[in-house]
């Protein structure tokens, strides 16, 4: 047996173990109560799940781009193997760790916002929209505008990340919205590994299914949003009692 085969394996083993728990414990801090003991304890298990799961998928995509057909026995096309499960894969994976960094450093860091400027969240950042560039080249070379279209998703959110972290003074409530937004998107990422590069092993004609990449995003995006609106009220509200005060104070 190649030892490629057996690094693979390995690196598969934790990766559906981490994954699996992963995919599970997602729901226990987006339902739960907000800033409850629990919603943090799920919260760091389903965080060093997906971190693992991320890592362990970078070795995964390596190993597919330098032995495609041997880590990918049932599969014939080793061009697709190295798109899908090497550059689509490497690209998703420096996604779902760079959306679980940020998430966390959101909230652990917002009493100190400059340290989000260090060289490492920023070279993270900088490493996504580059796997992402590199994602869309290689699937436009391939002719699978799936690809390009899914590097998109990743160039945005490294855009936003890195606005936020250039923001001299971000509002209170955005270290919030960007935890959220990075672990649901962690979360997205992570269904849409499970039912894109799961199914492709039992039916790799839906390898590149719209329905499967797009499924997980939409309910992600939904929810995201969802919060997104009720932060934005929040503001509002307290901006209008702000108003409220000062028009009162004019007013003695």
């Amino acid at each position: 047996m190649h030892p490629a085969i057996l690094i693979f394996d390995a690196f598969l083993a934790f990766h559906v173990v981490a994954g699996a728990i992963g995919l599970v414990t997602f729901w226990l801090p987006v339902v739960g109560r907000k800033g409850s003991e629990s919603h943090k304890r799920w919260g760091r298990v389903f965080a060093r799940c997906i971190m693992t799961a991320g890592l362990c998928a970078m070795g995964m995509s390596l190993l597919s781009l330098g032995w495609p057909l041997e880590t990918h026995p049932k599969m014939t096309d080793a061009a697709l193997v190295q798109a899908l499960f090497g550059w689509m894969m490497l690209y998703l994976a420096i996604l779902t760790v760079s959306l679980v960094w940020h998430g966390l450093k959101a909230v652990e860091l917002k009493a100190d916002h400059q340290a989000h400027r260090r060289w490492f969240p920023v070279l993270l950042q900088a490493s996504v929209i580059v796997a992402a560039l590199n994602c869309a080249i290689r699937g436009f070379l391939i002719g699978q505008p799936l690809m390009m279209g899914i590097a998109v998703i990743g160039v945005a959110s490294a855009v936003t990340n890195l606005w936020f972290i250039a923001t001299p003074a971000p509002w209170r409530m955005q270290y919030l919205i960007e935890h959220f937004k990075a672990l649901v998107g962690a979360g997205i990422s992570v269904y849409t590994a499970f039912f894109a590069f799961g199914a492709v092993r039992l039916h790799p004609k839906s390898a590149f299914d719209p329905l499967l990449w797009a499924t997980p995003c939409t309910i992600g995006l939904s929810i995201i949003i969802w919060h997104w609106w009720k932060a934005q009220k929040v503001k509002r509200q307290q901006a209008d009692r702000i108003r409220q005060r000062d028009a009162a104070a004019l007013g003695t």
